[in-house]
C-alpha cells in the first residue's frame, strides 16, 4: 500500500519498504516520488497547555486533516487560554475551555487523546492522569523534570496501554529518518564514527514578560506550583520547575546523539555555569558545555555538546564524522549536508541510487584547482539529500502519533526512548554539579 504523503514515517516503515525494494531507494513520504492516498477517522483531541509552546503543536495540527479538538486548558485564563479557544472556534472547532486540567478530564467525555504542553514540572501528572482517564498521550519534551516523573509516565503507560508519543520531534523529520537508515545504517556513508559535534546557541533574551491587566491571582498562580507571574512567565530558569536550556534545548540533540549512535551514553563531564544573567531570576545554568563518551563495538565516541544563551553564532545543528565523512544535519533544511573525505571512495553509487544529491559541478572545480599551503585544507564538496520537506518541524511527529492511535503506524519516540534521553541530558547538571567525569550505571536507562 502507498504511504500517505501527510503521515510520519518510522522504522517500521523502513522495514517494509526494505523488505519490498531490497537494496533499493526507500520512498519516504518527503521524497520527490511520493503520491497522496486520502484519510478518514476523527479523532478527538484536547490541548492541555497554550502558552508558547501549545501555540507551535496548535498550529501544526490545524494543518493535520481529522483532528477535533475538544478542549483547551491553560491557568492564564483572560490571555493564553481565550486566545487558543478563539482561534479554534474561528476554524471551525466546537470546544470547551478549562483552567484545572481534572476538570477538563471528568467532563470531558469523548476525547481520545490529550496534547501535553505544559511547564516540565507538571508533565507527569498531567501525563498520568489523562492516560488514568483512558485517553492517549503526546508529551513535549522533556517528558519531565526529575527521573522520578519520567518513571511515572513510563509505568503508566505499561499498566494502561495508553499510546504515549515523547516530543522529540527530530525522530520523525524526515531529514533525519533519511540520514539514519538510508546514510549511516545501510550505506554506512561515515564509516567507523569516531566524533559527534553539536551547538544550540541563542542570544540574550529579556525575561518574558506579560500585561499587567491580564495577571493571574497569586492564589491561581500558587495552586498551581508558582510564586508569582515572574516564575511562571519564565519557569525554564527555576529549579524544580525546569532544567535549564541542557535540557530545554540539549535534550533534542542529545537524543539524535543516542539514535544514531545506537547506544546509551557511557559517561559526560561538563562544565557550566550562570555567567550572564542574574542568578536570582535565572536558578539555571546559561551556559554549558558537555563531552559525552559512547561505548560502541568500534570503541569509544566522543560527543561534544554546547548550549548557550549570550550569542546566537551558527545557531543549532549536530555534526556526526566518521573516518570516511561528516553528516551536518539539522531542524534548519538550509544546514544539512554529507561531506566525503578527500581519501575515500567516490560516492557515485549513493548518487546513483538516490541517497544523494551531487555537488554542484562549480563547487567541485573550484576545490580541486585551489593552490593550498601544505598547512591548509579546503572543505569538501557538498552532498544534499534529496529530500523535500516544508511542513512545521513538529507536523510529522503529531502525525505518527495520530496514526499511531489509528493503528496506522508504531510510535517513533515511544515512552521508554523518551526516558533513556532523559537518563542522559538530566546526568549533564549532576555531572556539572559534581565537577568530575560522572559514568552511566546501564541500569539506570532500564525501568
Amino acid at each position: 500500500m502507498e504511504k500517505k504523503k501527510e503521515s510520519g514515517f518510522n522504522r517500521r516503515d523502513f522495514l517494509k519498504t526494505s523488505a519490498v525494494a531490497g537494496a533499493g531507494l526507500m520512498v519516504a513520504p518527503w521524497i520527490k516520488t511520493s503520491g497522496k492516498s486520502p484519510r478518514s477517522n476523527d479523532l478527538n483531541v484536547a490541548l492541555l497547555g497554550t502558552g508558547s509552546e501549545g501555540q507551535v503543536l496548535m498550529n501544526a495540527m490545524l494543518k493535520i486533516p481529522n483532528i477535533k479538538f475538544k478542549a483547551v486548558c491553560d491557568i492564564w485564563e483572560d490571555y493564553n487560554l481565550k486566545r487558543a479557544y478563539r482561534l479554534l472556534k474561528k476554524y471551525g472547532h466546537e470546544l470547551n475551555a478549562y483552567v484545572d486540567y481534572r476538570e477538563m478530564l471528568a467532563k470531558e467525555k469523548d476525547l481520545d487523546a490529550v496534547i501535553v504542553a505544559t511547564p516540565d514540572f507538571w508533565h507527569a501528572r498531567h501525563a498520568v492522569d489523562s492516560m488514568n482517564a483512558g485517553l492517549h498521550v503526546y508529551c513535549e519534551k522533556e517528558m519531565s523534570n526529575t527521573l522520578e516523573g519520567a518513571r511515572q509516565i513510563v509505568k503508566a503507560a505499561k499498566r494502561t496501554g495508553r499510546i504515549v508519543q515523547i516530543g522529540h520531534q527530530r525522530r520523525s523529520n524526515p531529514f533525519y529518518i533519511h540520514s539514519y537508515y538510508n546514510l549511516i545504517k545501510e550505506a554506512k556513508i561515515l564509516g567507523k564514527i569516531t566524533t559527534i559535534n553539536g551547538q544550540w546557541n541563542r542570544s540574550v533574551q529579556p525575561d518574558n514578560g506579560w500585561p499587567k491587566k491580564y495577571e493571574i491571582p497569586v492564589p491561581v498562580l500558587k495552586k498551581f506550583g508558582f510564586k508569582n507571574m515572574a516564575q511562571f512567565r519564565n519557569w525554564r530558569w527555576y529549579r524544580g520547575l525546569g532544567g535549564g536550556p541542557i535540557v530545554d534545548l540539549g535534550s533534542h540533540q542529545i537524543d539524535i546523539y543516542n539514535w544514531f549512535v545506537g547506544a546509551h551514553p557511557y559517561s559526560v563531564m561538563a562544565s557550566g555555569g550562570t555567567d550572564y544573567y542574574d542568578k536570582k531570576t535565572h536558578e539555571w545554568y546559561d551556559t554549558v558545555l558537555a563531552t559525552f563518551k559512547y561505548k560502541t563495538d568500534q570503541g569509544f565516541i566522543r560527543a561534544f555538546y554546547q548550549t548557550i544563551t549570550t550569542n546566537s553564532n551558527q545557531g543549532y545543528f549536530e555534526t556526526f564524522m566518521g573516518d570516511q565523512g561528516a553528516l551536518v544535519i539539522s531542524e534548519s533544511a538550509g544546514r544539512v549536508g554529507v561531506y566525503k573525505e578527500a581519501s575515500t571512495a567516490p560516492w557515485d553509487k549513493w548518487v546513483d541510487k538516490g541517497y544523494l544529491n551531487a555537488p554542484d559541478e562549480t563547487e567541485k572545480k573550484e576545490i580541486t584547482t585551489a593552490v593550498l599551503d601544505v598547512r591548509e585544507t579546503v572543505a569538501p564538496p557538498k552532498f544534499t539529500l534529496p529530500i523535500e520537506f516544508n511542513d512545521p518541524y513538529h507536523k510529522p511527529h503529531l502525525e505518527n502519533f495520530f496514526n499511531t492511535i489509528k493503528g496506522k503506524d508504531t510510535l517513533n519516540c515511544p515512552v521508554e526512548v523518551g526516558y533513556e534521553t532523559a537518563v542522559a541530558v538530566l546526568k549533564v547538571n549532576e555531572a556539572i554539579k559534581a565537577k568530575r567525569e560522572v559514568k552511566f550505571n546501564p541500569k539506570e536507562f532500564i525501568i
